[in-house]
């Protein structure tokens, strides 16, 4: 992926209050999530189902937004608000970050001024080990994720090395996709899906699998478009996309720490179901091919 075309974003900022901490899925004592501590040995497949984008995982936003009682990442995390202007811009992961924000910007602009409206651009904050969301604290561990509240991605960079070594999903487009898809939450929000939603709710067929399946389609609704623009992707890009969501499918995250799928507690699609979406709306380019919530078959 030649991602130096890219136009690069204003609008990635960096926690000022990013402290260190978080120890992540190698941690001692496991994580806390409002007054509910879960244990890493005792819990680890509700961390690893969470690991990437749980913005939508009806537990984690439950207990961000409505959770009683303080936990030691309450008390640890820096103040939300406290952003500013990425210090080492010269960094070039930061660079591929702002590219690819930068071209999302663009097509989703593009399609809101198709219907007569304004793309409200989110900001994309990059934190490391611990941060402070308007949906809570939250932890490397959890993956990148977008937060409604407040309407701001959430990466910490050091994610993009767990995609290599843990989820063995490498190559620029596949991080691409991370990005983009967590931007296709926040066009779900603009466009007023996730209010009709409401409360998300479990299974292999419910509207928290419908949402995420949604937002892997409009990641590659904003690749085919962005490929339109730039012609920036090179030989094997699609494949390490589809890749990537394959990887992070509820059915091989599930079978790869208990040995054993249950769709009951799906939240994100199977790996066929998130690679055959990213597929449909990178095929199309149309985000009318994107209508999980009234699809037969996911």
């Amino acid at each position: 992926m030649d991602w130096q075309k890219g136009r690069q974003s204003d609008n990635v900022v960096q926690d000022d209050g990013s402290g260190g901490g978080g120890g992540g899925l190698g941690g001692g004592g496991g994580m806390r999530f409002g007054g509910f501590h879960l244990g890493i040995g005792g819990t680890i497949i509700v961390v690893i189902i969470a690991l990437v984008f749980p913005q939508t995982r009806p537990l984690i936003m439950n207990l961000f937004l409505n959770g009683g009682g303080t936990s030691s990442m309450d008390q640890a995390a820096p103040a939300p608000g406290q952003r500013r202007a990425v210090t080492d811009s010269s960094d070039p992961q930061v660079q591929f970050v702002r590219s690819v924000l930068g071209s999302t910007e663009d097509v989703w602009g593009s399609y809101f001024q198709s219907l007569g409206r304004q793309y409200v651009q989110p900001k994309l904050v990059l934190f490391h080990g611990l941060t402070s969301s308007g949906c809570g604290a939250a932890q490397e561990a959890m993956g990148p994720f977008y937060c409604p509240a407040d309407k701001q991605v959430y990466l910490d960079l050091d994610f993009f090395k767990e995609m290599d070594t843990r989820f063995h999903a490498s190559g620029d487009f596949a991080r691409a996709y991370v990005i983009a898809h967590e931007v296709g939450h926040h066009v779900q929000d603009l466009l007023g899906v996730m209010q009709k939603v409401g409360r998300p709710t479990d299974g292999a067929t419910g509207t928290s699998v419908r949402l995420e399946l949604q937002a892997d389609c409009f990641a590659g609704v904003w690749g085919n478009k962005s490929q339109a623009q730039l012609n920036w992707l090179q030989a094997g890009d699609i494949d390490s996309a589809l890749n990537a969501a394959a990887q992070v499918g509820d059915d091989t995250l599930q079978k790869e720490s208990r040995g054993y799928a249950v769709p009951d507690s799906f939240t994100h699609g199977t790996s066929a179901q998130r690679s055959r979406w990213f597929k449909a709306g990178f095929e199309s380019g149309d985000i009318r091919s994107c209508d999980t919530f009234n699809a037969a078959t996911l």
